[in-house]
């Protein structure tokens, strides 16, 4: 069996930091990797719309800024199929079928679903389609035949959902699905990159991401404004690492050879941090530091964005031909299911059969 990768993300603003340490730097590395015969990675507008029903502009200007930082990042058209959720309408179909194999209640039960109602005060007014959400991921997935699903650890309830879905499928209607299987981040400081001010989440309304098309300077700003150990007020101060975003920016960030780059005194970032647990070490310091290993990471990327901006219309025929392909893909996954399902009515011989024996 084939080894396939289905991944993505809404297009509902530029991509920051957290998208790219959570999911698209190793996505690059996974598709360079050699180690999958197939990629899909999905612009999902069709699920940003079940909560911007009432701003799809917001969704379509942000269609081809995910499209460039992709590209920016190292998304390899050639390599990796990129397509639009909703220009694959199969993906409606098989989420209407799957739609059947899941209750009300199990999806209440859903921890990623419950938490993302909670955040969008939906706990009243649930809009269906995102209350459905899983359903729709699972569509998304065995659509492509994926046997893998890059995602962070709040996403592993999803991808469960999915995987009964598969075999509820399979076992009602005979073996026809691929069972997915996520992959976790293998830099535990990538799981959740916090926002700069320490909130658990980056968020656009919370004004506390670092985007990758940012510029040099206000990627300085938003570093030197960057939530630290309240507590360390002077540099004496002994200082707290836990908790510290600077430093769980450090940690997803940080290499050996920075220190030779940017901060010769230290050997480690476990020195750095024994020394500003003990007292003697500023904020400002470690912060330079920090934005010195943020630049070199986003100047390529920063560079790339600029060069594919001078063609758009490039991109958005990029976009249209991996879309065709997914529908391509897709059709084929739905037609399997149809049969399985016993509803492929005009392709059945044997109903044709036993249908015009009765009128004989």
């Amino acid at each position: 069996m084939d080894k396939i990768i289905l991944t993505g993300d809404r297009p509902t603003g530029r991509l920051h930091l957290g998208h790219y340490v959570g999911s698209l730097k190793r996505r690059v590395k996974l598709q360079n990797s050699g180690g999958f015969d197939k990629i899909y990675i999905m612009i999902a507008d069709a699920q940003a719309l079940t909560d911007n029903a009432d701003n799809p502009e917001k969704v379509r200007q942000n269609i081809i800024q995910v499209a460039l930082d992709y590209l920016a990042c190292g998304i390899d058209p050639t390599r990796s199929t990129i397509f639009i959720q909703s220009q694959v309408p199969e993906l409606c179909e098989l989420s209407f079928y799957y739609m059947n194999l899941v209750t009300v209640s199990r999806l209440q039960r859903n921890p990623t679903v419950k938490t993302e109602i909670k955040m969008r005060n939906f706990e009243a007014n649930i809009p269906v389609g995102f209350f459905t959400y899983p359903i729709s991921q699972a569509a998304d997935i065995t659509a492509f035949n994926a046997t893998t699903v890059p995602a962070g650890e709040d996403q592993e309830p999803m991808i469960e959902q999915a995987r009964e879905i598969v075999r509820r499928f399979n076992a009602t209607y005979g073996d026809t699905l691929v069972e997915p299987e996520i992959l976790l981040p293998d830099n535990s400081a990538c799981l959740r990159l916090p926002g700069t001010d320490g909130k658990a989440k980056m968020s656009k309304s919370l004004g506390n991401c670092i985007y990758l098309s940012d510029s040099e300077s206000d990627v300085s700003k938003r570093v030197k404004t960057m939530f630290t150990d309240p507590d360390h007020l002077r540099v004496t101060d002994p200082g707290k690492v836990e908790g510290n975003t600077v430093f769980t920016y450090l940690d997803a960030f940080c290499r050996p050879q920075h220190f030779m780059q940017y901060l010769p005194e230290y050997g480690s970032l476990e020195e750095l941090k024994a020394h500003y647990r003990r007292g003697g070490l500023g904020d400002v310091k470690v912060k330079k530091f920090l934005d010195a290993i943020l630049q070199e990471e986003l100047a390529p990327i920063r560079s790339r964005r600029k060069e594919y901006e001078q063609d758009i219309p490039a991109v958005f025929s990029m976009l249209r031909q991996g879309s065709e392909t997914a529908r391509t893909v897709a059709a084929e996954t739905l037609d399997k299911v149809r049969h399985s399902m016993r509803i492929d009515y005009f392709n059945d011989m044997d109903l044709l059969t036993a249908e015009y024996g009765k009128n004989e």
